[in-house]
């Protein structure tokens, strides 16, 4: 058995992809990757600390943003590994290249975790529309893969934020650049 595992490493094996990604592509994909990989351990970390008014809801809520988040991690990871780039989806990474607003430590009221992990899934689909127009022009593949993650993240942001929202006197900003 050792033989053959030993064989099987020094034989050349030569791949003809029709496609390969670039420096660029993979830079851009290497980011959602790190930041859908943030937004899940927030997720958690706001799942495991929330308190407070409506706390049983945003509980079960927050579970469904950190499975979309795992979920979309392992397809962006799986996408790079399909054009030949190694993901690093490691907690060293993760911490060094976020783009993410820290989350709260220790338990945090209810009103501010919605605030905190809408801000998180906001900075998530803000990462994804800027890389998007190179990843499209690289990749239109890859680009349908970022419209899925906007679609169902910016649809996960506009639930969870309805809770903090008052009728008639909620108005959207534009995030800062």
């Amino acid at each position: 058995m050792t033989t053959t595992a030993t064989q099987h490493r020094t034989e050349r094996h030569v791949s003809h992809p029709a496609f390969r990604a670039d420096e660029q592509l993979a830079g851009h994909l290497q980011q959602v990757l790190v930041d859908l990989n943030d937004l899940a351990l927030q997720g958690k970390q706001a799942h495991w600390n929330a308190v407070g008014p409506n706390f049983r809801d945003l509980h079960l809520q927050l579970d469904e943003i950190v499975d979309a988040a795992r979920e979309f991690t392992d397809a962006v990871a799986e996408r790079m590994r399909a054009l030949y780039v190694v993901p690093d989806g490691t907690s060293a990474r993760t911490a060094a290249q976020s783009s993410l607003p820290a989350f709260p430590r220790g338990e945090v009221v209810t009103g501010d975790v919605i605030d905190a992990i809408v801000a998180s899934i906001y900075a998530v689909t803000g990462t994804v529309r800027e890389v998007h127009d190179a990843v499209d022009a690289a990749d239109p593949t890859t680009a349908d893969l970022l419209h899925t993650i906007l679609e169902r993240l910016e649809q996960l942001a506009w639930l969870t934020d309805a809770e903090r929202r008052v009728p008639e006197a909620s108005v959207p900003e534009a995030l800062l650049a």
